[in-house]
């Protein structure tokens, strides 16, 4: 079973060695990353403060001055590089290592630059802000085209759990059968803490090596009880409420 996840715009600095294109997952891309890490160059380290916040979000120029260049940039693991609050739920460093294996090897991420990650690809620090254009190019376009068949490919005959938040399923169109969750809290839809409970139940999922729909249905995972299971063709949604 392979999980889908969103990244964060919140990101740990740092990391060792220096970043390779060839590395990531889906090297079939390859041409339009090249493409996008340019226009994304270019931006950074042009004079337009403006146009450089408008593409990281960032709202203070001295805080743009962390952001240079990729190419030979040091780098850590995608799952490390990012640290927004389902990152923070997931704990990933404090897991342990057959659970961060699982992690490492099932965890599909979507990226605004590098359009999708395994979780174990070694990225560099970047700053893109979500929904943002880079230069004149619209990412989640790019992306859904380019990902059609090097995705399908990567995933195979794969259950796909889908943890990653509406903004992301742009990216993506797979021939698999998708199962989607939706969290509750008084019969209300939750928009913060969805992003909490995303990284629990990744947590859950990877402690307990789960390698199916019937076996995560079967997980018991706190403060969250199934309310309802909607099955359909090509989707099965399944909603919580959170206890």
């Amino acid at each position: 079973m392979k999980i889908l996840f969103a990244p964060s715009e919140a990101k740990n600095s740092g990391g060792e060695g220096k970043f390779e294109l060839k590395k990531l997952c889906c090297p079939q891309i390859n041409k339009l990353r090249e493409k996008l890490i340019k226009e994304y160059e270019k931006i950074i380290l042009s004079d337009d403060i403006e146009v450089k916040k408008a593409l990281t979000g960032l709202k203070k120029e001295s805080d743009l001055n962390e952001f240079g260049l990729l190419l030979n940039a040091p780098v850590m693991k995608a799952i490390k590089r990012y640290s927004g609050v389902a990152y923070e739920y997931l704990g990933y460093e404090k897991l342990p290592k057959t659970v961060q294996n699982y992690i490492d090897k099932n965890v599909i991420i979507f990226s605004n630059l590098f359009g999708v990650l395994l979780a174990s690809d070694k990225i560099p620090l970047y700053k893109v802000k979500q929904g943002a254009q880079i230069g004149a190019f619209k990412v989640e376009t790019l992306y859904s085209q380019a990902l059609k068949k090097p995705l399908d490919e990567f995933v195979g005959e794969e259950e796909i759990l889908d943890l990653s938040p509406t903004f992301y399923k742009k990216f993506f169109k797979l021939n698999a059968k998708v199962m989607q969750l939706k969290f509750l809290k008084n019969n209300k839809i939750v928009s913060h803490w969805a992003k909490a409970y995303r990284g629990i139940v990744l947590k859950e999922i990877a402690k307990n090596n789960v390698q199916s729909f019937d076996e995560f249905l079967q997980l018991q995972i706190p403060n969250l009880a199934i309310k309802e299971i909607k099955e359909g063709k090509k989707k099965i949604e399944v909603i919580f409420e959170i206890i």
